[in-house]
């Protein structure tokens, strides 16, 4: 089953910058032809979309509470999608979860993802 795997959280200033990094475990997942979400998960919430970006494309969309903070790249090279966060809240807390999506929409969340969830990446948001 593909399972991706997340990388590059930490605990890092409100106001301050991460990038996440979503890679495949196995290496003949092509990432530049799937669609790819990121989710998150914070404590005693239910998980939650945060940015998709389109399969073969550089077209992302973002939830409201990311919006204008947050932004999905890809390097195929490296068979790689990235989450740029910039201007961190306390709120922005939680495991960072990616997956691969049937589609990326501005509603892609209400659709269960392709695969099972990895381990995430804690991000922690705290001064």
């Amino acid at each position: 089953q593909v399972q991706l795997v997340e990388s590059g959280g930490g605990l890092v200033n409100p106001g301050g910058s991460l990038r996440l990094s979503c890679t495949a475990s196995a290496s003949e997942v092509n990432l530049e032809y799937q669609s790819i979400g990121w989710f998150r998960q914070a404590p005693g919430k239910e998980r939650e979309g945060v940015s998709c970006i389109r399969d073969r494309d550089t077209t992302t969309f973002q939830k409201r509470a990311v919006e204008g903070r947050f932004t999905m790249s890809r390097d195929n090279a490296k068979n790689t999608v990235y989450l740029q966060m910039n201007d961190l809240k306390p709120e922005d807390t939680a495991i960072y979860y990616c997956a691969i999506l049937v589609l990326c929409t501005a509603d892609y969340d209400k659709y269960p993802p392709f695969g099972s969830w990895g381990q995430g990446t804690q991000v922690t948001v705290s001064s």
